[in-house]
């Protein structure tokens, strides 16, 4: 097999107008001897991002157009799998860039690995004061734990990645992403694709970047999205749980009874979150790299925390259907 066989990069696409062309662009300047497609998979958006991806498609051949009426991540990506021609496909995001040995690095580690998915670095990078905050605290153990996607780490099998480049071969046994999932699509699949025999693996030498949300209010919802999510997929599968999704829970559940029983019994139960409050002061003294940064990573990662945390223990059952 030639070790730059054709690829297929799939990307779902909804209210980027900001931050589309430069995606496309990293994909298509690609140091890459293999054939590559683009398929943008395009939902209804507010912003003029579906003028933007006909307009990059018809500047260049090797993008294409799928339509994505709902305008879901999963439902996107499930359309832009059946859509792509190759065996390997790379799952990007709108907002996100690539380096230019990305796809060759990723396809090197595939073949030699043998794995179905291969990811590596979210690698959030902020332009204004507040993402570049985001961002640190994004890339610390302090902010999201130990998760070599966000920090970095060895290379080795993973339970799951960033993104991915994948074997379509594999994605198909699975039926690909369950579009129940409007969050945690990754983690969900990543599950099911090891749970079939697939090797997941992390190479440290993908970094994908990565753009925060704007302001504390977006950074909020996500997060809250990603904790109620997250919780769904440990019903769907159980035993997928682990101490570090369980953190932020854990925190809020003691914060909030610290609050309560210094309130109805005793001043001095509020001790665990005065310790919780320090160590986010001093981390963020640590890891804040001025001034700025310094003031602003305390609120970024207790909202991180904690909207993670009321996001996991307020998921309904509901939240997907059997």
């Amino acid at each position: 097999m030639s070790s730059s066989p054709a690829v297929s990069v799939m990307i779902p696409v909804l209210n980027e107008a900001d931050h589309l062309v430069a995606a496309v662009r990293s994909v298509l300047q690609q140091e890459y001897r293999g054939e590559i497609e683009v398929i943008l998979a395009v939902g209804p958006s507010r912003d003029g991002t579906e003028a933007i991806a006909k307009r990059i498609a018809h500047e260049d051949a090797r993008v294409v157009l799928v339509e994505n009426p709902s305008g879901r991540t999963a439902n996107a990506l499930n359309l832009a799998i059946k859509k792509s021609r190759h065996e390997y496909i790379v799952r990007l995001d709108g907002h996100s860039e690539i380096d230019r040995n990305y796809i060759s690095n990723a396809i090197e580690t595939l073949l030699a690995t043998g794995a179905v998915n291969v990811g590596g670095v979210m690698a959030a990078e902020g332009i204004t004061r507040f993402q570049r905050a985001v961002a640190r605290a994004m890339r610390s153990v302090l902010g999201v734990g130990s998760s070599r996607f966000h920090t970095g780490g060895e290379a080795g099998e993973s339970d799951t990645v960033y993104l991915g480049v994948f074997k379509k071969s594999a994605l198909e046994a699975i039926d690909g992403f369950d579009e129940r999932f409007t969050r945690a699509q990754d983690w969900e699949l990543n599950y099911r694709l090891r749970s079939n025999g697939g090797k997941v693996w992390f190479d440290p030498r993908l970094h994908v970047t990565y753009r925060p949300r704007k302001n504390l209010r977006l950074l909020a919802k996500q997060y809250f999205e990603y904790g109620r999510w997250r919780r769904a997929v440990s019903r769907q599968h159980l035993g997928t749980v682990n101490l570090r999704y369980l953190a932020a829970p854990i925190a809020v559940s003691i914060n909030f009874l610290s609050i309560i029983l210094a309130l109805t019994s005793h001043p001095l139960f509020i001790a665990p979150l005065l310790g919780y409050l320090a160590i986010i002061l001093v981390g963020s003294l640590v890891i804040g790299k001025d001034l700025v940064e310094r003031l602003l990573l305390p609120f970024v990662i207790a909202t991180m925390h904690m909207s993670w945390g009321v996001g996991f223990l307020t998921s309904p059952k509901r939240l997907i259907a059997k």
